[in-house]
């Protein structure tokens, strides 16, 4: 093992416009008047909490389109649903109706062929409402999915930002048993302190941007896991030793020191400190591999 570093719409838009797009208006109006009112020299920590801002109202904006596109699925299948019970229940009304009025006009009486012509009327009056119903149905459910997918695609980014658990890190280990691959470990200080000193969102936003940047410095293919609240585990299948102590020495360098978050609309600089390991399959088993994991990131020997 190597080591490396050091210690609907309109209602609810209203709603999201007064609750998330309110105080991101006034906290960029009071960066607009600080920046006015400051010296050149000075308006970096302007600009630094201007890209806080954008980066914190991007991630409630896909927050909130990850809502909306659960909601409009939701609410496809419950149209699709319905439309299915229309289409069922209407064929076989239909059917015994119109065989009652076969009955009815094998009848002499005047009267009754008046009433069965009456309600042969009123079938096909009902048969074309539920036309009509069923094809606003088919119209409004392929609008849901055009939207549905155009969510989806807008959540393309966020989607690949995800971490693995630590269970699922650990299975993805296992079933790759009989391949080459690398982990990073990577061991860290800062997001309780971070918490500590300022608030819940502050450390959220700074474990939001570690990860982000721990996902950009390793290659695309790799699977990143949180273990634990200050704990990553990455594999990358294929890693050779050089790209592994490459990659170890840039996590060390670029992903130490401090990170510019948002609280109350200003901006505050809280740090983290990490230290990085390098662990190898080289035909260990998976139980191998992951007592190397649990060693290291624990500090306890497994025997």
């Amino acid at each position: 093992m190597l080591r490396y570093g050091y210690p609907q719409c309109g209602v609810l838009r209203h709603r999201v416009d007064d609750a998330t797009t309110g105080p991101f208006r006034k906290y960029l109006t009071a960066v607009a008047d600080e920046a006015a009112r400051s010296e050149p020299a000075a308006l970096g920590e302007s600009r630094s909490t201007f890209r806080g801002l954008l980066r914190e109202y991007r991630d409630k904006a896909s927050h909130y389109l990850r809502g909306l596109r659960e909601e409009l699925a939701s609410t496809a299948r419950s149209l699709q649903e319905v439309l299915d019970s229309l289409l069922e229940s209407d064929g076989d009304h239909e059917a015994r109706l119109r065989a009652t009025v076969v009955r009815l006009r094998q009848a002499t009486d005047p009267a009754v062929l008046g009433a069965a012509n009456d309600i042969e009327d009123s079938i096909e009056q009902v048969r074309k409402k539920h036309q009509f119903t069923v094809s606003q149905f088919l119209v409004e459910i392929r609008m849901l999915h055009k939207r549905i997918d155009s969510l989806e695609r807008a959540a393309s980014i966020d989607n690949l930002m995800k971490l693995l658990t630590r269970t699922e890190i650990e299975d993805h280990i296992r079933t790759i048993d009989h391949m080459d691959y690398g982990l990073l470990l990577v061991k860290l200080s800062g997001f309780r302190a971070a918490g500590l000193q300022y608030n819940r969102d502050v450390a959220a936003e700074l474990a939001g941007a570690f990860s982000k940047r721990l996902r950009n410095s390793l290659p695309a293919n790799a699977a990143i896991s949180r273990w634990s609240e200050e704990e990553f585990v990455a594999l990358v299948v294929g890693m050779t030793s050089a790209d592994a102590a490459a990659n170890a020495k840039w996590v060390t360098d670029h992903l130490s020191g401090s990170y510019a978050c948002l609280q109350g609309g200003k901006s505050v600089r809280p740090a983290i400190e990490l230290t990085v390991a390098i662990v190898h399959s080289e035909g260990q088993t998976a139980d191998r591999v992951l007592e190397q994991v649990e060693e290291f990131l624990t500090g306890v020997c497994v025997a």
